[in-house]
C-alpha cells in the first residue's frame, strides 16, 4: 500500500548538484554542495549548522548566483535556507 505525497512548498524546487560557498560577514565562509534550489530558498549538504550566523550569502560561482539567506531547518550536516 503506497501512500500520495503532497508537496507543500508554494514554490517548486529544481533538484541540482552544484559547489557552493556561504560567505559570511566577517570575511569567513564555508564550502558546501547545493542539492535544491527554488526561488525562494536552497538545500545545502556538507554545512554543520553549529557556529552559522543568524544570516550569510549563498554564492555559486559558476552560475554567477549571489542570494542573502538565513537558516531555516538542519539535520545533521545538511540545512535548508531561505532567501531574504
Amino acid at each position: 500500500m503506497s501512500e500520495n505525497l503532497v508537496e507543500k512548498r508554494e514554490h517548486a524546487r529544481h533538484r541540482v548538484l552544484k559547489g557552493g560557498r556561504l560567505a559570511f560577514d566577517d570575511g569567513g565562509g564555508v564550502d558546501c554542495m547545493v542539492r535544491n534550489l527554488s526561488s525562494t530558498g536552497a538545500r545545502l549538504d556538507g554545512v554543520s549548522p553549529i557556529g552559522l550566523p543568524e544570516s550569510f550569502t549563498l554564492v555559486i560561482e559558476i552560475d554567477h548566483f549571489r542570494r542573502r539567506c538565513h537558516p531555516v531547518w538542519s539535520h545533521n550536516k545538511r540545512i535548508g535556507v531561505a532567501f531574504d
